[in-house]
């Protein structure tokens, strides 16, 4: 479903993405995971095409980003680390408006009140987004990015901010796409969340994958037992990593 090959990324002289290659198939949810400023976000906005790559091919259903641009964002919905909703429509304006942009109005009132009352928006369906606060609105980009039938849903940090309810509902959602044989790519740094919730983990750190695999690969990567969390292994991987680097430097 999702492909994205040598993917390059600069900004100015500063490379963020050094040739990343990796695949989100159908009916799979693979987490990227990696310290802060390994570029998992730039990833994500390259192949939601927020952000031009400078280099390498991104597709998504078979469809080439930089050839048909707008079909491909047809074909994915994303939610942001920090979301800009349009804080002068209200909350059910909103949904409709995303709907509207996708062209998804036929079952449009009944979706919307399935996911206004699973992310607890109902009664505030009539209020100004501006009123929300950030944990609402983060729900409210959530439920927007489910409104329309998207074949791929990426997710930046979709955790942070929104209360356990909000947190096991799109989990829940996420599972849904996953039997739908949709495709799902997390960026996150709850390990946690991502060791129970993911069938694969890409692992990047200062732009490259370090590691890639399934729990059971990745424990075998690090060389430690099943019993080993994510954590134990993320932090083994990229510690082993900075040491290869700082080798080869030397």
């Amino acid at each position: 479903m999702l492909k994205v090959d040598g993917l390059v990324k600069y900004y100015r002289k500063t490379l963020a993405v050094d040739g990343i290659s990796f695949t989100v198939n159908d009916g799979e949810i693979v987490g990227l995971v990696g310290p802060n400023g390994a570029g998992k976000t730039t990833v994500l906005r390259c192949v939601t095409g927020i952000v031009q790559m400078t280099q390498g091919r991104i597709e998504v259903d078979g469809v080439d980003l930089e050839i048909n641009e707008e079909a491909v964002k047809r074909l994915i919905a994303f939610v942001p680390e920090v979301p800009s909703p349009y804080e002068m429509l209200t909350v059910y304006e909103h949904l409709r408006f995303i709907a509207m942009a996708y062209k998804t109005l036929g079952n449009f009132d009944e979706r919307a009140y399935e996911l206004m009352q699973r992310f607890d928006l109902y009664d505030r369906r009539n209020d100004f987004v501006l009123s929300l606060s950030k944990g609402m609105k983060q729900k409210l980009a959530i439920a927007c990015a489910f409104v329309h039938d998207a074949r791929a849903i990426l997710l930046d940090e979709p955790l942070i901010g929104i209360d356990p309810k909000g947190a096991k509902e799109l989990k829940n959602m996420i599972l849904d796409t996953k039997q739908r044989k949709g495709s799902v790519l997390i960026s996150t740094h709850m390990l946690d969340t991502a060791e129970h919730l993911c069938d694969r983990i890409i692992i990047i750190q200062k732009g490259t994958i370090i590691a890639e695999g399934t729990l059971e690969e990745l424990h075998q990567s690090a060389k430690m037992g099943r019993d080993a969390s994510l954590e134990d292994v993320f932090l083994s991987l990229t510690e082993e990593s900075k040491v290869i680097e700082a080798t080869s430097v030397s």
